[in-house]
């Protein structure tokens, strides 16, 4: 048996939590237009059945950018200690952006890894492939990579190839997870995710990207079914009523999407 770590990294919106979902085949981080969306780090587990049999640890990482806050400092830096004990490095680059000061500070921090770095470009589908090939050959020369991968974790293009080569890269060993277990997230937070992802779909740019969502209950109740109390965080109180809508219209939608998103998370009511 085989087993590693992958730590998937790279600026904000580049793609990484769409792929960790299109790897598992079901989702586990939530993925939305804003920056900085993913704000923990995030295991996914994939095993692979071919001889040996390998089990794939990714590493869903928050994007790596210039932080202003006291939150986004932390999570680049949880982005940059995934960098130290992981048996592979995926840099993920959203294909469609052109090289800037945020990639360069990217390729910097990568200089001092161990591990080998895998540079995959993602959003294939919407470049065209001259730009595409000059991208990758830019990016080449100015960072050490392995190899180079062209995919759409949205459409699933080229995805089947890389995991293959990140399944063949891990070493010898014991898994680490069962067989069935996907991932180390607890429900209480992936419950919490799922509602925060509705609240950026809702409301856009009408809710400030502090916003967040704690899971305060959590009951089995004796029909099967799960009981979620949840509370929303905002900025300011001007702010609680953009979430609540007009006569709790809004606050309604986010709860029936929710649900309806956890229903198929959990596979019960």
């Amino acid at each position: 048996m085989k087993v590693g770590f992958v730590s998937l990294i790279g600026r904000p919106n580049a793609g990484k939590s769409t792929l960790v979902n299109r790897v598992v085949g079901t989702k586990l981080a939530i993925v939305s237009d804003k920056p900085q969306t993913t704000r923990n780090r995030i295991l996914a587990v994939r095993n692979y059945s071919d001889d040996p049999a390998a089990q794939v640890i990714f590493v869903d990482t928050p994007g790596i950018h210039r932080p202003l806050h006291r939150m986004n400092v932390r999570m680049v830096g949880m982005a940059l200690e995934s960098i130290g004990d992981v048996d592979v490095i995926g840099l993920v680059r959203d294909a469609t952006d052109s090289i800037g000061a945020g990639d360069r500070f990217v390729l910097r921090s990568l200089e001092a890894a161990r591990a080998p770095v895998i540079l995959v470009l993602n959003k294939i589908d919407l470049v065209n492939k001259p730009d595409l090939l000059a991208l990758a050959a830019e990016l080449n020369e100015a960072g050490a990579f392995t190899d180079t991968f062209m995919i759409s974790a949205e459409t699933g293009d080229g995805v089947a190839d890389l995991t293959a080569l990140l399944a063949g890269r891990v070493a010898a060993g014991r898994w680490l997870f069962p067989e069935d277990q996907i991932s180390d997230m607890p429900g209480r937070l992936t419950a919490a995710e799922i509602t925060r992802e509705q609240l950026y779909l809702q409301l856009h740019k009408e809710l400030p990207y502090a916003a967040a969502v704690e899971t305060e209950s959590w009951k089995d109740q004796d029909d099967g079914s799960l009981r979620i109390e949840q509370v929303v965080y905002v900025e300011r109180g001007s702010q609680k009523a953009i979430v609540l809508g007009m006569k709790g219209s809004r606050v309604k939608s986010i709860g029936e999407a929710a649900r309806k998103g956890l229903e198929e998370i959990f596979g019960r009511r």
